[in-house]
């Protein structure tokens, strides 16, 4: 089981378990899932942020105190190659995709990690943090990102991770947000006053 931390109410949720986290902008989303993370941290467990909003450079800034611990964080970070530093290489604990529209990149990034966490590290619990859907949509079909994310909340699933995916509320049509929360075993609602709203299947 994985302890989701005091700003659910103490709530737990079972291995395996991928949450859509869904608030306006401004709402606290991003801190709420960087609190979850930092969370699992302090007991232990691994932390991954897939990033295609912040550079693994800002996620530092963002959430400084979840690399405080020992536990390790990974950061696959969509922005900096985009951003034109030119060649960058790879890190053990730092991968990057070309850019935030590069599914194919991104999903092997994030496989690698997840697998680096719970089988070579031998980590049990290992929590993942994806900023954002919303991007995604941005620059891709439904139907794309769809596929995409079936395949790594798979990934997630079979590792006994859990996975929490922000979404910006209010920016989709009812169709997309519907078809994607399919993907999900629950959705995290933030409101615009930090209150959180639990619905599960």
């Amino acid at each position: 089981m994985y302890d989701l931390g005091g700003s659910f109410g103490g709530r737990t949720v079972e291995a395996g378990t991928n949450l859509l986290l869904s608030g306006p902008p401004l709402s606290g989303k991003e801190a709420l899932g960087y609190e979850t993370l930092e969370h699992g941290a302090m007991a232990g467990e691994g932390s991954i942020v897939v990033t295609n909003t912040n550079s693994a450079d800002r996620v530092r800034q963002i959430a400084p105190t979840l690399f405080e611990h020992d536990a390790p964080v990974g950061v696959v970070d969509c922005i900096t190659k985009l951003q034109g530093y030119g060649t960058i290489a790879d890190t053990e604990l730092v991968q990057y995709a070309s850019s935030p529209e590069d599914m194919t990149g991104i999903g092997i990034k994030s496989s690698q990690l997840i697998e680096q966490f719970s089988v070579d590290r031998g980590l049990t619990h290992n929590r993942v943090l994806f900023a954002s859907v919303s991007t995604l949509l941005h620059y891709s079909t439904l139907q794309t990102v769809f596929r995409f994310l079936h395949v790594l909340t798979a990934r997630i699933e079979n590792t006994d991770a859990i996975g929490l995916f922000l979404v910006e509320a209010g920016v989709h049509d009812s169709e997309t947000v519907t078809t994607i929360s399919r993907l999900f075993d629950g959705m995290l609602q933030v409101d615009a006053d930090g209150s959180v709203t639990a619905r599960f299947r």
